[in-house]
């Protein structure tokens, strides 16, 4: 996944995770922000955690693996199975 809009623009990482009901997705090491967490038992100390937050699906795109470039993602069907393609090359994805 590439990244258009936002601190994070023209970066680029792996998918985790998709919320498709809110249009979210959440991206490796993209969009990560620091946490201050509480100390859980008592002599323990806090600490700041990295969370990675997710995104809007529009601000990113998929990278093709066939011609490595982002692009929108277009679906067909092929022998009555729903497939997904790159609209740049019309490779399958």
């Amino acid at each position: 996944m590439k990244i258009l809009t936002g601190k994070d623009r023209g970066k680029s990482g792996k998918a985790i995770r998709v919320y498709p009901k809110i249009g979210k997705i959440t991206i490796e090491g993209i969009n990560v922000y620091k946490k201050h967490s509480r100390p859980k038992k008592q002599g323990e100390k806090g600490e700041i955690v990295s969370v990675v937050r997710p995104i809007d699906v529009s601000n990113a795109l998929l990278v093709c693996p066939k011609c490595g470039k982002p692009s929108r993602i277009g679906f067909r069907l092929e022998n009555g199975k729903k497939v997904r393609y790159c609209k740049r090359c019309r490779a399958e994805v």
